[in-house]
């Protein structure tokens, strides 16, 4: 086993490196191509090797700097254009975030995760980094009556556990009680109250930005977490969108806001206790609730294409000064 690590050791700092060629690399090692084609990918799999693309504008434009500037977080922009598809653009996003993600998490580390549209799009672009005793943490419930969605939440804690080595802990509470008293109950529970305490040491987190009018629906106002009269309530309160489900207004506020009171994803304020906070957005048209995510201070970084950063930056320029912030 150790002469194999020795092996893809040698052969990918051969490749990658010194940019030999795998013919190359086979004569020095007396293998076959193909052997060292293995090699190459088993140190990719395993994590020795990983591989960054930067995107020609990217992180650096002047866009970005922009943003980062007013709001006093890490801006990272994936170029895609303006014409191109959807499914490219939730595409390009992803693997960004995956690969961010990726460089973020350590040994050790409790990594909070979000269900959503935009974190199961992140999910097959997870590269394998195999850490010591690190764990996942469900941040927020995903039961609802129409549909409990546990095939949803699960796929993705296992398959951010099966990246990084880590056991898993889940909250199987509602996305949203239908009482307020209820919740405040739970809380109460010696089980829920364990996996409050791994939210609230949580040391990297990751999570979408819902929307209530984004061209690829929000899985929470579409799959039965919210009834009728629920929905009209998020129109009578000028709600925009959510993080971890708990709602915003375009503004960023959000703590006298009913709903919230029977919500169980973590609040802004929760979330600013975690040192990084991985948002990740692939839709212009969830522009108003990024923002609105932003003035609440959710997120240490954001992840976007640049139609949706542009967009982003025009609702800043087009509704007054605002105030620069910090993470």
């Amino acid at each position: 086993m150790h002469d194999r690590y020795d092996d893809m050791y040698e052969a990918s700092t051969r490749y990658y490196v010194q940019d030999e060629t795998m013919e190359s690399i086979a004569r020095h090692l007396q293998l076959s191509r193909s052997s060292v084609s293995r090699l190459l990918a088993d140190a990719r799999a395993s994590g020795m090797v990983r591989i960054t693309v930067e995107a020609p504008e990217g992180s650096s434009s002047p866009v970005a700097r922009s943003l980062s500037m007013i709001f006093g977080v890490h801006v990272h922009v994936v170029t895609v254009g303006e014409t191109a598809p959807i499914t490219s653009r939730f595409e390009r996003v992803s693997k960004l975030a995956a690969a961010l993600l990726r460089d973020c998490v350590h040994d050790g580390n409790l990594i909070g995760a979000a269900w959503g549209v935009t974190v199961s799009n992140v999910v097959p672009f997870l590269e394998r980094r195999p850490l010591h005793d690190a764990t996942i943490v469900q941040m927020n419930g995903g039961t609802n009556i129409r549909d409990s969605s546990a095939r949803h939440v699960s796929g993705i804690l296992q398959a951010f556990s099966a990246a990084f080595d880590a056991r898993i802990v889940q909250f199987p509470v509602p996305a949203f009680f239908d009482y307020a008293e209820t919740k405040q109950a739970m809380w109460r529970e010696r089980s829920v109250q364990l996996v409050l305490n791994y939210q609230s040491r949580l040391d990297v987190a990751v999570f979408g930005i819902g929307s209530l009018h984004a061209r690829v629906p929000s899985h929470v106002y579409t799959a039965g977490f919210l009834d009728q009269r629920d929905l009209k309530q998020l129109r009578t309160e000028n709600i925009v969108g959510d993080v971890c489900t708990v709602l915003l207004r375009a503004d960023g506020t959000y703590e006298d806001i009913e709903l919230n009171q029977r919500a169980s994803g973590l609040t802004p304020a929760e979330l600013q206790r975690i040192p990084r906070r991985i948002g990740v957005v692939g839709d212009p048209s969830r522009a108003t609730a990024v923002l609105a995510a932003l003035r609440a201070k959710t997120m240490t970084d954001l992840v976007c294409d640049d139609t949706t950063a542009r967009a982003l930056l025009d609702l800043v320029d087009g509704s007054g000064p605002v105030r620069r912030q910090r993470g």
